[in-house]
């Protein structure tokens, strides 16, 4: 899960863009497809491999993706039933255009994640497939992975299907016309349905311990050569269609676990020491967090609208690191097994345009249900793809990091020398002198670098900011 999402508006000329553009080169990012891959996505476009697939076009599936998206992986269609519901997922099938060892497969192999930088993203496939015939828009016929996962009345799964079909989604939506229909209760029945459905799995979800983080997206607007810095808190909407891609991930570990063959999405259970570390943020940030309170009830409390609450909930997507994929086989569950956020057996499956690992995992599940054994295409692939994706899943995070630093420095490189009101949220050790500051407005979190004395943890604190350049000095801050 990401730290922080960030999107830049506005002029493509201005010093952010730059710098941008300079911290692409850096990194070392892959730039434009070669000419033989996009010549083998042109070849697969026109003539993908329809072969295995079922006619399910009568049904009308939708997407919920936010408004610029082109690249949509998932539609869905949600259905009463006398005793439960049904949801259908239809995960878009790349592997109807990506054939096995060859230069599509080689150059997904090498980018691994599509990368997203504030301005833009580096994709895993060429557009003309991941924004075009592979994915789900509508008005479309597209080959599709087809989950079909029966709930009972109170949410829980009790029946998977998956097999490879033709869909046709009849609607793209996004989160706000969505939480707007529904609350205004204009939905039809496959859409009003979501909130039903998300509220029982959220519901399924505390009952097992897991645990959803709301993390507001930051949004960064260049007006007039300045920049503006806003929160958009994640709506009901938001959680509710998060919650069938956990369904499904979690079926199709099972799936997999049931077959004995697979690679599983884990997270070990959090050191006492970062749930220390967090309540220290928590204390700096004045969130009450009373001892006898769980952290996973103290995250449902929290309002992303509020600065500080945004603040911790960004701080606690540190309990994520350790996050891992590991493979299975003859049976032998790893240890750890379970993914210790959603507190149950879990794996990628559900964003295969953007994430090399959804495809294999998406095999996997297609011969479980048929009672086959995975192509060998597929298992001469999996030792090798946990440290693929642990290496590219660091090159995403690297280029989010750097990417805050580079937006956050252009938002304030014309204030240096003013003061600011924050508190520090973190320091190294207790009498370290370096930490972490969350200034109030503009809403940002920095390091700070104090005095041998050490830093005020929790104290409100006016702070200076010392430099800040995009693209040569990150933000500073010290105590004023």
């Amino acid at each position: 899960m990401p730290r922080r999402h960030l999107h830049v508006t506005g002029p493509a000329d201005t010093p952010l863009r730059a710098a941008l553009r300079n911290l692409r080169a850096e990194l070392e990012t892959p730039d434009a497809f070669p000419p033989h891959v996009l010549a083998e996505a042109q070849d697969a476009a026109r003539a993908p491999d329809l072969s295995a697939h079922e006619d399910a076009t009568e049904l009308p599936f939708f997407t919920i993706d936010p408004p610029t998206s082109t690249d949509l992986d998932q539609a869905m269609h949600l259905e009463q039933r006398p005793h439960g519901f049904r949801v259908r997922y239809a995960i878009a099938d790349v592997a109807a255009f990506v054939r096995p060892g060859g230069a599509l497969d080689a150059e997904a192999h090498r980018r691994v994640t599509t990368l997203y930088f504030p301005d833009g993203n580096v994709p895993l496939h060429p557009p003309l497939l991941s924004e075009g015939a592979a994915s789900l828009l509508p008005g479309e016929t597209r080959p599709a992975v087809l989950w079909q996962i029966d709930l009972d009345e109170e949410g829980r799964a009790v029946t998977t299907d998956v097999r490879r079909a033709l869909v046709r989604s009849r609607a793209k939506l996004d989160y706000e016309g969505v939480q707007q229909q529904i609350d205004a209760g204009t939905a039809e029945e496959p859409l009003a349905l979501l909130r039903d459905i998300g509220r029982l799995r959220e519901a399924q979800e505390i009952a097992r311990g897991g645990i959803s983080l709301n993390v507001p997206e930051q949004e960064i607007v260049e007006r007039d050569s300045t920049y503006g810095l806003a929160y958009r808190a994640p709506l009901p909407a938001d959680g509710w269609n998060a919650q069938i891609s956990l369904l499904t991930g979690m079926a199709a570990a099972r799936l997999m676990a049931d077959a004995g063959t697979g690679i599983l999405r884990t997270l070990p259970v959090a050191p006492d020491g970062a749930v220390a570390l967090l309540r220290r943020s928590a204390q700096a940030l004045h969130i009450d967090w009373p001892h006898h309170v769980p952290y996973a009830q103290l995250i449902r409390s929290l309002d992303p609208k509020r600065s500080s609450h945004a603040a911790f909930l960004q701080e606690c997507t540190t309990l994520l690191r350790g996050a891992g994929y590991t493979v299975f086989e003859n049976g032998e569950l790893p240890t750890p097994s379970v993914h210790a956020a959603v507190a149950e057996l879990y794996t990628h499956c559900t964003a295969p345009l953007r994430r090399l690992v959804d495809r294999y995992a998406a095999e996997l599940c297609v011969a479980a249900v048929a009672g086959r054994e995975a192509p060998q295409w597929v298992r001469e692939a999996l030792p090798a793809l946990p440290k693929e994706m642990a290496d590219g899943t660091r090159r995403a995070n690297t280029v989010e990091r750097e990417s805050v630093d580079v937006v956050e420095a252009a938002l304030l490189k014309d204030r240096v020398g003013q003061v600011f009101d924050g508190y520090v949220v973190d320091i190294k050790d207790p009498d370290s002198a370096v930490g972490t500051v969350h200034i109030e407005d503009p809403a940002i979190v920095a390091r700070i670098e104090g005095t041998a004395a050490g830093l005020p943890l929790g104290e409100r604190l006016r702070v200076r900011l010392m430099q800040a350049e995009p693209g040569s000095a990150k933000v500073l801050f010290a105590p004023a």
